[in-house]
């Protein structure tokens, strides 16, 4: 789930953009700005589909995070010739879009992975198990309006895997899912959390989504995408890949 690149540990000779890092974060204004130090200095990347929580220093910091963002889409408003003074449906809105942002839509980046409790395979299940289909709202990194859809999970557990509770399933990929990203990706990184989580024979994530950047502007189309990442059994067993994806139809 990090990022490439190696943090910079005590006793490591640390480069001139190390250092302009360092010397950046005390002279740092915002508290993004702070944020953003941090990441350069730990040589850590702030894509989209990133989680930066660990660089957030406690949630006194994520409301100034908040207070800023809601400034910030005040100007977006007001350039926009928004009179949100005047309009009460408006006013407002810039505090409520900085919130929606940080603790609702795209809180996959700025919160930590939620608490889930792992437990051993006391019988040995080595049977497919089938979740879904879960509902899923991410946002296109693109144009940042939704993509909304359903997700199946298909596991293959042996003796040595980490079992997780049904409701976890749901929870991890509303983490991966709420973040600006392109749907390859998110399903992808989803597949990659599991599987090295839960120690797997095999693991097979589908997801179907309807994508607003196509369907409420652009072409306005109402096509969906659907793709699948295929892993370990799942992958060099085609009996079991095909009993899988026959099940989901049938679901």
């Amino acid at each position: 789930m990090k990022a490439p690149g190696k943090p910079v540990t005590p006793g490591t000779r640390v480069s001139a953009s190390g250092k302009a890092a360092a010397s950046g974060l005390r002279n740092a204004e915002t508290v993004s700005q702070r944020i953003r130090q941090r990441l350069l200095q730990a040589r850590k990347r702030a894509h989209a589909n990133d989680n930066i929580a660990e660089f957030i220093h406690g949630a006194e910091e994520l409301r100034a995070l908040e207070e800023e963002v809601a400034g910030k889409m005040q100007e977006v408003l007001e350039s926009l010739v928004i009179d949100t003074e005047s309009d009460h449906n408006t006013h407002g809105t810039a505090r409520r879009v900085a919130k929606m942002f940080l603790h609702e839509v795209y809180k996959g980046r700025y919160h930590p992975m939620p608490t889930v409790t792992e437990f051993p395979n006391v019988e040995h299940l080595n049977e497919l198990l089938i979740v879904g289909p879960i509902a899923v709202r991410s946002a296109c990194s693109h144009h940042l309006v939704p993509i909304i859809g359903k997700l199946w999970i298909g596991v293959l557990p042996n003796e040595n895997s980490n079992l997780i509770g049904l409701s976890k399933y749901s929870r991890i990929a509303d983490w991966v899912m709420s973040r600006p990203q392109i749907q390859e990706e998110a399903v992808m990184m989803l597949g990659d959390l599991l599987e090295a989580s839960m120690k797997l024979d095999g693991i097979a994530l589908v997801l179907e989504a309807d994508h607003l950047c196509t369907q409420w502007r652009g072409v306005k189309d109402d096509s969906h995408m659907t793709n699948s990442v295929m892993r370990g059994a799942f992958l060099s067993n085609p009996e079991l890949r095909r009993e899988f994806l026959q099940l989901i139809r049938l679901g």
